[in-house]
Order: C-alpha cells, then structure tokens, then sequence
C-alpha cells in the first residue's frame, strides 16, 4: 500500500509508538551514520535530493538503518512511495502495486518508487515477476536485505540495481543516537533531564554492537521503568545507573544463521586466522561459531583442508593432529569436545606454514592447456604389454638400482621440460627436503636428451626508419603520462564510495580513472583555464546529471556543489612551484578533507629535470642559457631539493611514500614553444629585451626547432596521510 510504512501519525499515536520507531529520522540531516554512502557529495546523497533514484538494493545487518533510510527517501521524493514486506507479500500484493505503478504512469507521468523490506526473502519466480517493471521504468525498486545480494537476489535484478552496503554503526554514531533521542522534546525525551551514572550509557552502546534499534530499545526500557524525581521549576530528574542499564539490555544473540552469508564470513575469518598465525583471532572465531551452534564437525573440515592447503609439508603432522582431534571429538561431543576444537586451532595457527600443495592446480591448469597430442615419454611407458613391439619403457632407469635410491631422470613429457610445479618453502619441514629437491631438480635438466632451445629460423637486419617509427609511436608523451597515471593509482587504494579532489585536473587524464573507481561517490576537478574546462565538461555532456564530474576554478568554489563537503582522497599534480606554496596547498586540503585521507601529491622538480642548454651544441650559447637556468633554477620558488619537501611534508602528515621517478618525453622542439621559454623565463633571467631578446630567440631556434628532444622530467610522487 502507498506510503502504509512511513505515514504520518498523530501526536497522540506517535507517543504510543516505540522509542525507536519515534526516532526514526525524517530528513537527510537527521540520519546518523553511513557517511560513505550517505555524506555529503555522494553519489545517493546526491540522487535522493535530486530526486533522481534509481534501483537499489540495501545490505547491511540488522539496526544499520535500512528501512530507515527508505523512510527518508520516501519523504523526499515527488513520486509515489508504496512499500511491501517480502515475508508476508507474495505475486498477488505484487501485481496490485505493479498495477497502480502502471496507472500513475500512464495517467498522471508521475513514478512510483517500490520498498521492499526483506527482498531476499522472495523466490526466484516472485523475484522474476518484478524484473521486467523495474527494467522499463514503472517501477523503481528500492530493496532491503541483511543477506549478500550478490548470493540471495536475483543476478538479474542485481544487474539493474545499484548496490549500496550499510555497516554496523561506530560508537560514536551510537552515542549520536542516544543524545539526538535524549534531547528531542518531541518524539524523545527532551522533556526529562536523563542522567547515567558512569559506565552505564557506555554499557548500553557497547552492548548494542553497532544496531542503533537495540540501543534505543534499551534506553527506553531504562527510562520508563526508572523512578522520575520531580523538582520544582525544574524537568524532571531520571537517573540511570549503571545496574539499571545492564537491566535495561540483555547480551546480544550472536548474529549468525548456517544458511545466511555471515556463516561463511566467520568460517572464512576463522581460516584466515590460522593461515595468518594468529592464535588468538582463531580462538575468537572458533569461539563465536561454537557459540552461535555451528556443526564442530563442520569445523574440523575445514580445518582438516587447512592443515594441507595452508601448513602442508612445514609440518606434515598437522593433518594428523586434525584428523586425531576430530577423532577424538566423535567419541566425546560437547561440551569437552571444545578442548579438541581448541587444541586443533591453536596447532594450525601456530605451525609453520606452507602452501606448495597448491603447485597440484598449477599442474592442473597446465593439463588443460596442453595439446591433444601430448603423450607420455616413451621410457615410461608400461612395458609389459608391448616392449618387444614397439620398444615402450626402453630406456627406463630403475632408481632402486642406483645409490640412494635415485637417478637422474626426466619424468615429464618433453613439452613440459624443467617445468616446476611444486615449490618447496623453507619454513619446518620442507626446509629440510628444499635443498635436495633443487639439486635433483638441476640434474634432470642437465640429462635431457633434446636441446630445449631451438635455432632461429629466420632473420631480418634492422630498419632504422621502421626502428625510429616504433621508438615514437612508444614513448611520446601519452605513454610518459600513462606511466605517471600508473604511479598514482597503483599507490592511491579506493573504495568505490570515496569523494576524491584532483588539484590543476589539466585536460582529464587522472580524473577519469579517479571517476571510474568511485563510482558511488564524487570527483572535483579544479582546472586552471578555459580550454581545461571545456575538455572535461565535453565528456560529461554525456553523463547523468547526479554522476558528472564537478568543475571548479578554485577550492572557494566548493560550497557551491555542497555546504560542508569533505574529501577520503584528493591528486594534487603540480599543485604548487615552491615549499611555501606546498605548505598552502596542505593548509588548505586539511579543512577540507576527512580524518585520515588520503594526499597523493604529484610534483615535477624543477631542478633535477632537463634543461634547454643541454640540447644546444653551440658552445658560446650553451654557455649563455645555462647561465640564465643558475638564475631560473637556483633563486626563487624553483629552488627546492626533494629532501627539503619531505621534511616538510612530514611536519604535517604522516608519508605512507615518498618516491622520486624519472619520467622521459620525446618531445618536438618547435618555434612557438622555444619563443615562450624564452619570453617567460631566460629573457628576464639574462635581462634581454627588445631586439637582444628577438636575437636570443632566433639564435636557440636555428640549433633546435624541429629536433626531437629527449626530455626527462623528474618527479616526487608523495603518498599521505592526514593525522
């Protein structure tokens, strides 16, 4: 039905209702928590004031504000909001909205947005029903689900669907909660002067794990069954102590279902442990599963697995611990069975470990690839059916025959010569047995009957044009900025819902990699000239209006996207030319970023990349230019050592990286661009005007314009951190 989960109800009604229900936010403003997806300049924040929704689907736990959320956008939107739980709604409720939707459309172009709490709950066939009006547009989905979507929906309709993760709320978000329901006259109780004793709100926020309904659950059975003390003139007194509170709250049940997806996370954390050596991850994980009821038999399955795939021959006992342990825990049960579970865990998160067995899907995958031909050496072969008539197993060295039980021999078809499949450790066991499995590995090799590397066959000598052609095609300028675009995002790790900042954006080359990786989120482009401008706004004329890239001259034009906007990431590219401008630049950032974001700054140094004198074979004239670039280079902004910027740069956050990289650019040296160096720079520096700086120019540009130069350009790449 239209609007039935989130419409208005009186005052006199509202006060029969939950505390948690009362409290549930009715603006974006007063949402708490899931600022990765919800903060300001994301991508949903961004659809929902624009009210532009479409399709998604919400997964998260319990308590993470789900149905919360969909209660917001539902006030929000200008089209119609009509909800459905999939628990107690099946086709029949389905084709009824479906047709309402279809008459909204049709008579008044005005859409329906559809909630569906619990979506997974759905079968394929219902979830098939919806698929076709959620693909031509009468219904725009909005989906709620505590299951993986990626497992429990539809792959369909997961397709057309945005996919939005809420976590489990900070403690900080929780005690946002807690203070926004104390002081709301109105649906909390901003009309009490609630009081805890120390610990006790503490207590209540740390035991509601992260579920915001647990917590005000809590506090409204805390509340209503403490005694009020009336004062004079004064809002009535309710003081909480900490007993009370505990009261309030009983121990969380564990969140965990056999069938759901958090069963395999567990399990998959609890293996990880062991794999990590981390005995005391193991336990807890052990412990939770174990608590919530999961099959020990289950457990030592998977760690009868890891006892081969993760420790394996480090300490081939492993598997025999396991298997004795399991052994055991048949003939005993719970609960003292609980010490076998132990024992095995604590064993495999403790042992050496090695993962070599694995070099079998090694060998695997090289089965599938090989040709259908591939036959087996004939001195391997069976001899006993056909020796005398086809000669098989001739050739055969019998290794009980020869001192210690070995020869050198090759046991692999001849395509697969010197092959490795198993690599030996060199942690427990295997250390003990590497070094004479490579020695034997050597001597097989050395015995091969046919030479593994074959004679070229045909020869060609070189064509310089053809080499020069390559040379260019290779190493111009776009490859020198794929390789600087390559050293930013190789460092740089994104979630797909950061807001990420580029700094002089240039022409686009890191904002559209940046824009491809946050998907959910937001990027700023702060451009320094018109053509810059145009160039990136050309390519965002086909984007949707929520999803373009914002343009911006300057870091005042930011309030202009959003009030109070902060960024998890920004690209700084010759941001600024001297330490003092560097110092700016991060004053800046740092009222604009998040806690913890991430800096990456791109900076040419000046003057460790190449020179113009250097490219100038005149002897008198290399002479003159290099004496300006002592002036352009030595004095001034330019003038800074890649030590200096590091120092400093570590006075204001903490490097993750700080690298120098050479970068190379065969350029064209053409008259227009030896006439602006000239102008801007080596003129002023040598103090030419009028017809010298005329002769200077003409001079430079008969040596060079025209020649391809090979110019280096040195650069800091520095990764930060904001403390």
């Amino acid at each position: 039905m239209e609007q039935d989960l989130f419409e208005n109800t009186s005052k006199a009604d509202l006060a029969s209702q939950p505390l948690a229900y009362r409290m549930r936010p009715r603006t974006l403003d007063e949402y708490i928590g899931q600022q990765h997806i919800i903060g300001p300049g994301k991508l949903l924040r961004r659809a929902i004031q624009a009210d532009r929704l479409s399709s998604v689907i919400f997964y998260g736990p319990p308590g993470t504000g789900k149905t919360t959320l969909a209660s917001v956008i539902a006030n929000t939107t200008k089209s119609a909001f009509s909800t459905m739980n999939a628990v107690l709604s099946g086709v029949k409720e389905l084709r009824y909205e479906i047709d309402q939707a279809k008459k909204r459309l049709d008579l008044y172009s005005k859409r329906t947005i559809l909630f569906v709490d619990e979506v997974h709950r759905w079968n394929k066939s219902q979830q098939d029903a919806l698929l076709p009006w959620v693909e031509n547009g009468t219904i725009i989905l909005i989906g709620a689900t505590t299951e993986n979507p990626f497992f429990e929906v539809n792959a369909a309709l997961v397709s057309r669907s945005r996919i939005f993760q809420l976590k489990s709320l900070t403690d900080d978000d929780l005690f946002q909660v807690a203070r926004q329901a104390l002081s709301d006259p109105e649906r909390g109780y901003g009309n009490l002067d609630v009081q805890f004793e120390s610990g006790a709100l503490e207590h209540l926020v740390n035991v509601s794990k992260g579920d915001a309904r647990s917590l005000l659950n809590a506090l409204e059975l805390a509340v209503v069954t403490t005694e009020k003390v009336q004062r004079s003139g004064q809002k009535d007194l309710v003081f909480i102590s900490k007993d009370a509170a505990e009261q309030s709250i009983q121990t969380k049940a564990v969140l965990y279902d056999k069938e759901g997806d958090y069963h395999f996370d567990v399990i998959s954390a609890f293996i990880k442990s062991i794999r990590g050596s981390d005995p005391d991850a193991a336990l807890y994980w052990l412990s939770k599963m174990v608590d919530a009821g999961e099959d020990p038999r289950f457990i030592f399955r998977r760690m009868m697995i890891s006892a081969c795939e993760d420790i394996g021959l480090a300490d081939p006992y492993a598997i025999v611990v396991v298997e004795a342990d399991a052994s055991a825990y048949e003939r005993i049960g719970l609960p003292e069975g609980q010490f076998h579970l132990a024992h095995s865990a604590l064993y495999l998160a403790t042992a050496p470990k090695s993962n070599s067995a694995l070099g079998y899907f090694d060998a695997l995958a090289a089965v599938k690839q090989e040709s259908a031909g591939t036959e087996v050496p004939n001195h391997l072969r069976d001899a006993s059916r056909d020796a005398k008539g086809f000669g098989h197993g001739e050739g055969y060295k019998y290794p009980h025959a020869y001192q210690d039980h070995w020869v050198a021999q090759n046991y692999l078809p001849s395509s697969l010569q010197g092959k490795v499949f198993y690599q030996a450790g060199h942690i427990g066991y295997e250390q003990k047995i590497a070094g004479e499995v490579a020695r034997r590995r050597e001597a097989q090799l050395e015995s091969a009957g046919e030479d593994e590397f074959p004679e070229n066959l045909s020869y060609s000598p070189g064509d310089k044009q053809r080499d020069l052609w390559v040379t260019r095609a290779v190493s111009q300028k776009s490859a020198m900025l794929e390789t600087l675009r390559a050293q930013v995002f190789d460092a740089m790790k994104f979630a797909r819902s950061d807001r990420t900042l580029v700094l002089n954006a240039g022409l686009g080359l890191l904002v559209w990699e940046a824009f491809r990786r946050t998907p959910e989120g937001l990027v700023v482009a702060q451009v320094r000239t018109a053509d810059q401008y145009e160039a990136i706004d050309h390519y965002n004329s086909t984007l949707d209006e929520i999803q373009k890239v914002k343009i911006i001259k300057s870091l005042d034009d930011l309030d202009s996207i959003e009030e109070g906007i902060r960024f998890e990431k920004v690209i700084a590219r010759n941001a600024f030319s001297g330490l003092d401008g560097a110092q700016s630049v991060l004053d800046s950032l740092r009222g604009i970023c998040t806690s913890g974001a991430e800096i990456m700054l791109v900076q040419g140094i000046p003057s460790l990349g190449s020179r113009l004198s250097e490219f100038v074979s005149d002897e008198e004239l290399r002479k003159t230019l290099a004496a300006a670039e002592e002036k352009i280079y030595g004095e001034g902004k330019a003038n800074w050592k890649p030590d200096e910027l590091q120092s400093m740069l570590e006075k204001n956050a903490k490097v993750e990286s700080f690298q120098i990289k050479d970068l190379v650019e065969k350029r064209i040296a053409s008259s227009d661009v030896i006439g602006r160096w000239i102008e801007s720079s080596y003129a002023p520096a040598l103090g030419l005007d009028g017809d010298a700086k005329r002769q200077m120019c003409i001079r430079v540009t008969s040596k060079i314009a025209g020649s391809e130069l090979c110019w280096h350009h040195s650069m800091v790449f520095a990764d930060l951190l904001f403390k």
